[in-house]
């Protein structure tokens, strides 16, 4: 298996290069997902923990909006570059390195906790799952909300892709293309990712490859792992619905 921490941080500084346009990128994921703190809980400034912040997409998207985050992620390269990226917007959001699995956080601290970006199926067995929904829900707040999105796993599941298709781009240096090769382990549930980054260099490519390993929860595997930590009310919203780019699940402490 390969180590997620490793993974983000070799990606960090690379990491927005991922998208077409990241700050667009930012403010979409921000509203879709205050939209949806918004439906739950009402409209609000919430005390907000981003439990996988990585370089800081969400952690900004949602402090743009008015609420008061918090982020932390396995990545303490990845974490250092979302504080960077923050103060560099004008926001002072706590940023810090830590395992979603043992949570720094005193018990009931938050509102609203995000795990976000297919971040928990890096967890790859049933212990390590368990252990970091108990921890999201022990640092909410009663009544609170937790926020995850997973890739839209009930198909993959039975498609498993070789590949997802490339991300280009275009930036004052020339197009980055980011692409990724999928290596289904013979479980059928995990896989290998393979990310490749081809970078312009003059009239040639520099190309960087990075590799970590899911495990492919369906929604309902999800769901069931979050009811057995103690969350209720599990609600999946599909991207047309919610306007996030992957599939989120809604639940309560």
């Amino acid at each position: 298996m390969h180590s997620p921490r490793r993974f983000y941080d070799r990606l960090a500084d690379s990491y927005d290069l991922m998208y077409a346009d990241w700050d667009a990128s930012i403010a979409r994921q921000g509203e879709a997902l205050g939209m949806l703190i918004d439906d739950a809980l009402g409209e609000g400034a919430y005390d907000v923990l981003d439990c996988a912040c990585g370089i800081g997409t969400q952690v900004l998207g949602l402090s743009a909006r008015g609420h008061r985050v918090t982020g932390s992620d396995v990545s303490p390269v990845a974490a250092g570059r979302a504080a960077r990226e923050a103060a560099a917007r004008g926001l002072r959001p706590p940023v810090t390195a830590a395992d979603m699995r043992a949570l720094p956080f005193p018990d009931a601290t938050f509102d609203v906790v995000v795990c976000a970006d297919n971040s928990l199926p890096h967890l790859l067995t049933p212990e390590d799952v368990r252990a970091a929904l108990r921890e999201m829900r022990r640092v909410l707040r009663p009544g609170g909300l937790l926020l995850l999105s997973t890739r839209p796993y009930d198909a993959l599941r039975r498609e498993r892709p070789a590949s997802a298709p490339p991300h280009v781009r275009t930036g004052p240096d020339g197009r980055t293309i980011t692409f990724q090769l999928w290596h289904w382990h013979p479980d059928g549930e995990r896989y290998d990712v393979e990310l490749f980054q081809l970078l312009p260099e003059g009239d040639a490519w520099t190309t960087h490859t990075r590799l970590t390993t899911y495990w492919a929860l369906p929604q309902d595997e999800t769901a069931a792992f979050a009811v057995e930590a103690g969350f209720t009310a599990t609600e999946w919203h599909d991207p047309a619905r919610s306007g996030f780019f992957q599939p989120v699940m809604t639940a309560r402490r």
